[in-house]
């Protein structure tokens, strides 16, 4: 590529260009390349990969104490390395392994925690004190590595507490336990997973109970334990869902109320609804009155006949002997008679539990505000004046939208639901622009897209702006660089006009050179080309008569020898 040549033809073309055109094409020029270089570096700031090649991840989240050590190991061997985030150690991609297996072997690594493992390595002179130890670093290292694999979790210690065993029931002391859990950055412990924590480390421990593990925060912040914290958690809450609730009623009143009244922006409604959050539990029995008889039970007594005389009388054997016989009684005779009837029925009975919902709606009130109308006063000429007349609504139009308010909303007496729908004049009357329905539109379709239409807009620009200017102008650079080489196209009708000038040219010459021949119009041109020909050869015989003499002689020998093949 020659690019002498290249550099002559763009300075021909810049000093072709008039001053507007050199100072829009240096601005363009500009702006490209400053946009390079400000995209180059951007990129190039935010890639980690350009920032650290050549380099791998040793460790990652480890602890200050053990970066210290690892890093000290490293300087003493010699080793490159690099720091990046919080705790994480890279060194180049060929030596990682190495190190990495070389760091590890020291014993420094990040985590130290031992299960059960602790068990592979027996002790046989280990007393019963230390077999007790031993037992309880082994299940806070196993607590500790299972708290960690949860997600918001990054790093878990968990302390255990056993008394002593006594042989006193009363004397008993139930086991405690601590955690202290370092949260992942951007991450945070809801009440259910608090909870689930506390239920894993009282599982794995006998006799400890739930309320006797403590969760402490890197920063020193209890969890769980905070009762008031929970309540607060629990209005907030329902504070949302209340506030949720209340503008999904707003909403759907000045949707409704809008579309009759010219405009959402005519019509204001705020809404209010008092819930009752506490949940109950009920269970209602009722008894079938119409009831199957069980069992029946019928005791009839009856006894007729004088009453029993009365024992008494003086003591002795006188008072002892029954009446003679033949000496009549002066009690009267009587009829007793007992009936008793017992009836056992089966009782039917229906027992419903009944649960009530998350939250109930214990009142509502609604109180909305709409505008009126405006009218342009009216002339005595029968002409509109620009002065805006406000005309407010009348108390037909308040009930019919104070009707609808209510059955937006879900309107109930006996609940103490109260509505109440005003009319006040939401702008200033006088002299003013009326609004044309295209304003409307725009001012009700187009404004809630205007933070987006202001993007398209910049890229719109841009892009005319490359259209426009930036385009045209390497056109006219890739035209001019060629206009040297090219000839300028002649315009068609000029073409038409030179080719019927040669044709008039051609039979002028030709009817001069018929002329001198002394040819006249009825001549026969195949002969006169032949008479040409003729003349030619005779010419050519006469000049190189030696090369014709060669020529002949080479045609009569191939001649014979064709002849004297075709006899055999």
């Amino acid at each position: 590529m020659d690019f002498k040549a290249l550099f002559q033809q763009i300075s021909q073309v810049v000093q072709n260009l008039s001053l507007k055109q050199k100072i829009v094409a240096a601005s363009s020029i500009v702006l490209v390349i400053g946009f390079l270089v400000f995209l180059t570096l951007f990129s190039g700031s935010k890639d980690p990969k350009a920032q650290y090649e050549g380099y791998s991840v040793l460790f990652r989240n480890i602890d200050p104490a053990a970066s210290a050590q690892i890093i000290n190991e490293l300087e003493t061997q010699g080793v490159k390395y690099k720091l990046a985030d919080e705790g994480t150690i890279l060194v180049p991609t060929n030596d990682v392994y190495r190190q990495r297996i070389a760091v590890a072997s020291l014993g420094i690594m990040g985590d130290n925690k031992k299960g059960f493992e602790i068990y592979d390595t027996q002790d046989f002179g280990a007393t019963e004190n230390e077999q007790r130890v031993k037992f309880q670093r082994a299940i806070q290292g196993e607590l500790s590595k299972t708290i960690e694999s949860l997600e918001p979790i990054e790093r878990a210690s968990v302390y255990i507490a056993f008394p002593k065993d006594s042989v006193f029931t009363e004397r008993q002391v139930p086991p405690t336990a601590s955690v202290v859990v370092k949260i992942k950055e951007g991450s945070k412990l809801n009440r259910r997973q608090i909870d689930g924590i506390k239920r894993i480390v009282s599982g794995s421990v006998p006799n400890l109970k739930l309320e006797d593990v403590k969760i402490v925060t890197q920063d020193g912040v209890s969890l769980g334990d905070d009762d008031i914290a929970l309540e607060n958690e629990l209005v907030a809450a329902q504070i949302k869902y209340r506030s949720e609730f209340e503008e999904s009623y707003e909403q759907k009143i000045i949707d409704m109320i809008g579309k009759f009244i010219g405009g959402r922006d005519k019509v204001t409604a705020k809404v209010s609804i008092e819930f009752d959050f506490s949940t109950k539990d009920s269970i209602n029995e009722i008894y079938d009155p119409n009831s199957v008889i069980r069992s029946e039970q019928n005791i009839e007594e009856r006894r007729e006949g004088k009453e029993p005389k009365d024992i008494g009388g003086v003591p002795g054997a006188v008072s002892n002997i029954g009446p003679v016989q033949g000496i009549e009684d002066d009690k009267p005779t009587e009829l007793y008679s007992k009936n008793v009837a017992n009836t056992n029925y089966e009782i039917s009975k229906q027992t419903i539990k009944v649960k009530d919902q998350y939250a109930t709606i214990k009142r509502v009130t609604a109180a909305v505000v709409v505008d009126g109308k405006y009218e342009f006063k009216t002339l005595e000429d029968g002409s509109k004046d620009d002065t805006l007349t406000y005309i407010p609504l009348n108390d037909n139009e308040l009930n019919s939208i104070e009707s609808l308010v209510q059955q937006a909303i879900g309107y109930n007496k006996n609940r103490g639901d109260e509505v109440t729908v005003s009319n006040f004049e939401f702008r200033k009357t006088g002299t003013i622009i009326q609004v044309s329905p295209l304003q409307r539109v725009v001012d009700t379709y187009f404004k809630p897209i205007m933070p987006i239409l202001k993007y398209l807009i910049v890229l719109l620009i841009l892009y005319v702006f490359y259209k426009k200017v930036i385009t045209p102008f390497l056109a006219k650079m890739l035209e001019e660089s060629k206009d040297d080489e090219l000839e300028p196209i002649p315009d068609e009708t000029n073409i038409q006009e030179e080719a019927e000038d040669t044709l008039e040219k051609f039979k002028a010459a030709r009817k001069r050179v018929e002329d001198e021949l002394g040819i006249g119009d009825n001549f026969d041109e195949n002969e006169l080309k032949y008479e040409v020909m003729l003349e030619k050869l005779k010419l050519i015989a006469t000049e190189r008569s030696e090369e014709i003499a060669t020529l002949l002689q080479t045609m009569l020998k191939n001649d014979n020898g064709f002849n004297s093949s075709k006899d055999f």
